[in-house]
């Protein structure tokens, strides 16, 4: 990485974050969130492929319901595990250097996924892949925050996010042309080729220089920040104008997990974890089930449905996009919990409409999905504000922690209730969480468009 000249600017973080804030939007930027992105799309692809795959696995590996359960929630249990471990990691080795390291477990884990023998052995491989893909995408948003201006914040962080999105229509469109044809194991194969992907990101990717000066490694902010703002300059042949610098007051004890319920965390602590439950309880609680539905309640074939499961994904990706380009307009809170509280009146409708055919569950749960993905998706632009940087792969990672619970509880949920095929109450139940968690939301939540992370989160 080359490195810059000394600026007259210190690297204390109150004057690195008001020379990220003069930043324009350029090339280098965009860059930046296409080689995370990439990461982050396949962790998308792996998380999700299991439930594209699980139509086949059903019958090669002989599967119960409890089973197909236990298949989808002991990755989630994995997820669990990475997102608290690695976000504690991450606030102290750096935000690049651990998304690094969960590149690489989640990758390889996925090559010995394809390669399972047995049920026990992809319970095995499906654990260990969930470490990584838990610790990869909350290190990773906060790396994308940080270097990240206030002014237009959401709409560029959303962007990024909605690569996940694209990783979950990949995994969806691949499925359906690739596992009836070559097997279920080229899915997985497929889903471990980020790991090609490290070198390049360690090469042209500085750590976060937000980070940095919060860790007190004061050269190494410097460093990071010149060459970002040499970058910029390169593209744009100007000047950078003058920092504004906003006095940011100074912590220097270390990052504690009890300092998420201090003082105004506390709230934001508890209203957060709850719509992370509540949103990726139906969220992966739909998705993980939607093709295997299809197949095992409506008889449908594997082409049918994970053409079916396509559509939801396509559905998803969509409205996704449309928050994206608006988020910074409408606001969060009301993203955030209008969407749930659609998504739950879709669901309720299908309980209501008793979800007597495929057609009427590919309507309402597509309709019912595409709400809830828009807050799977911005809860990693809203949380990373929420929190200041001695603290923010923490408290992110924390936070996922809780759509882990939700996603080991969800597929569990569904696969019991599908026991006694009574398919209509686990829309009644995803309906009913998500309500919830919409009502808690704006009642307690807080808007942080177009503010300074600094200014957020003191």
């Amino acid at each position: 990485m080359e490195v810059a000249k000394q600026t007259m600017f210190p690297t204390k973080l109150e004057e690195i974050s008001a020379r990220i804030e003069r930043l324009p939007l350029t090339k280098w930027q965009v860059k930046a969130r296409m080689i995370v992105g990439a990461a982050t799309f396949f962790d998308a692809f792996d998380a999700l492929a299991i439930a594209y795959t699980l139509p086949v696995l059903i019958k090669e590996f002989s599967l119960s319901p409890g089973q197909i359960g236990m298949v989808i929630s002991i990755g989630f249990l994995g997820q669990l595990i990475g997102a608290v471990t690695c976000g504690l990691l991450a606030e102290k080795v750096g935000r690049l250097r651990m998304t690094i390291w969960t590149v690489l477990i989640y990758s390889i884990m996925s090559f010995l996924v394809a390669a399972s023998w047995s049920y026990g052995s992809l319970l095995l491989f499906r654990f260990l892949q969930g470490i990584g893909l838990g610790g990869e995408v909350p290190i990773a948003a906060s790396y994308i925050n940080e270097i990240t201006k206030a002014q237009r914040r959401g709409k560029f962080v959303l962007l990024y996010e909605l690569i996940f999105s694209f990783g979950l229509l990949a995994v969806a469109i691949l499925s359906y042309f690739i596992v009836p044809v070559f097997g279920w194991q080229w899915i997985f194969i497929i889903g471990g080729l980020p790991a090609l992907l490290v070198l390049y990101m360690r090469r042209t990717l500085p750590e976060s220089p937000r980070w940095l000066a919060e860790a007190g490694r004061e050269k190494e902010a410097e460093e990071a920040m010149a060459y970002i703002e040499n970058q910029i300059r390169a593209r744009t042949g100007k000047e950078l104008p003058e920092p504004h610098i906003v006095p940011i007051r100074e912590h220097q004890q270390a990052t504690r997990v009890s300092e998420l319920f201090q003082g105004i965390y506390r709230k934001r602590t508890l209203v957060v974890w709850s719509i992370w439950f509540t949103a990726y309880l139906a969220f992966y609680g739909v998705s993980t089930w939607v093709p295997s539905i299809f197949k095992t309640v409506f008889n449908l074939s594997v082409e049918q449905s994970l053409l079916y499961g396509l559509i939801l994904i396509l559905a998803g990706v969509v409205s996704a996009f449309i928050c994206a380009i608006t988020i910074d307009q409408v606001g969060r809170k009301l993203w955030l919990a209008g969407s749930m509280v659609f998504g739950a009146v879709c669901f309720l409708v299908l309980w209501l409409l008793g979800a007597t055919s495929a057609g009427q569950v590919l309507l309402w749960a597509s309709l019912g999905y595409a709400w809830v993905q828009i807050v799977a998706m911005a809860l990693y632009l809203y949380t990373p504000e929420i929190y200041p940087t001695r603290m923010r792969a923490l408290g992110t990672s924390i936070a996922t922690a809780w759509l882990r619970l939700a996603s080991i509880i969800g597929p569990t949920f569904v696969g019991y209730i599908l026991s006694d095929s009574s398919i209509p109450y686990v829309f009644l139940g995803f309906g009913i969480v998500a309500l919830i968690g919409g009502i808690l939301f704006w009642l307690f939540g807080i808007e942080t468009k177009e503010q300074r992370l600094e200014e957020i989160s003191p």
